[in-house]
C-alpha cells in the first residue's frame, strides 16, 4: 500500500510539473532540457562550432538542447558537433552522432577516437545514473564510480580550455567527489538547478579551465 501511495504521489506530481509541461509544449525528450539549459545560460558553456560529447544521452533531452542551442548553417548542417554516448537505445535526434556501448571498452573508444578525428572536445557533459539498489553505502559507490568515469574520460579527451559538467548525486562521497576534481580544474562548482526538484539529491557538478595534465596528477 506504502508503495501504491507513493507511486499516485510521484505521477501526480510529475503531471502537474511546470517543467513537465513546459517539455511537452517545446518538444524536449525530458524535463532534463532545462536543468542544461539553466547551467548553461548561468556560465555560457555551449557555443556553436564547439565539439561536445555526452555520455549517458537517453532519452536524448540533452541532446536536443544542444543541436536547438548550437544551430544550423545555411545547407542545414550542425554547427558543431556533437556525439553522444549511452548503454542504452535513443531514438536519433538529428545533427547528433549517436554511439551505443560502454565507452571503457575499446571498440566503442576506437568509435569514439575516429569521430574526433585528432580533435579535442570543448565540453564533456555527463548525466549518467547508476542503478540503485536501496542500499545507502552501495549506492553511494555507485555514485562516485560514474563521477570517476567522468573525470578520467574528460582529462583524456578534454581541451585545454574545455569545461566539464556532471550530474551526481550528494551521498557519503560528494566532497572527495569534489576533491578529486579540484586536483585536475582550476575552478568547481557544485550547482544545483531550479529545474531539479528540491526533494531530490541530484547536484551538477561543473568543472572549469582544466590544469595543465602534469601539475593534475
Amino acid at each position: 500500500m506504502k508503495k501504491n501511495r507513493f507511486s499516485k504521489k510521484w505521477l501526480n506530481e510529475h503531471l502537474h510539473d511546470p517543467y513537465v509541461k513546459q517539455a511537452q509544449k517545446d518538444n524536449y525528450r525530458s524535463r532534463a532540457a532545462y536543468k542544461l539549459q539553466e547551467i548553461d545560460q548561468d556560465h555560457r558553456l555551449v557555443r556553436p562550432g564547439q565539439l561536445i560529447v555526452e555520455l549517458g544521452s537517453a532519452p536524448g533531452a540533452w541532446s536536443q538542447y544542444l543541436v536547438r542551442r548550437m544551430g544550423c548553417d545555411a545547407a542545414g548542417a550542425l554547427r558543431g558537433q556533437v556525439i553522444a554516448l549511452d548503454l542504452l537505445p535513443m531514438e536519433p535526434v538529428d545533427g547528433v552522432q549517436f554511439l551505443q556501448g560502454d565507452f571503457r571498452e575499446p571498440e566503442v573508444l576506437q568509435q569514439v577516437e575516429a569521430l574526433l578525428a585528432g580533435r579535442r572536445a570543448d565540453l564533456v557533459l555527463s548525466d549518467m545514473a547508476p542503478n540503485l539498489s536501496g542500499i545507502a553505502s552501495a549506492d553511494a559507490a555507485r555514485v562516485e564510480h560514474l563521477a570517476d568515469l567522468a573525470l578520467e574520460f574528460a582529462v583524456n579527451w578534454l581541451g585545454d580550455d574545455g569545461a566539464l559538467l556532471i550530474k551526481t548525486f550528494h551521498s557519503g562521497y560528494f566532497s572527495q567527489i569534489v576533491t578529486r576534481y579540484k586536483q585536475h580544474f582550476k575552478v568547481v562548482k557544485a550547482i544545483k538547478p531550479k529545474a531539479s526538484r528540491e526533494r531530490s539529491a541530484e547536484v551538477f557538478v561543473l568543472a572549469l579551465h582544466p590544469k595543465p595534465r602534469a601539475q593534475s596528477r
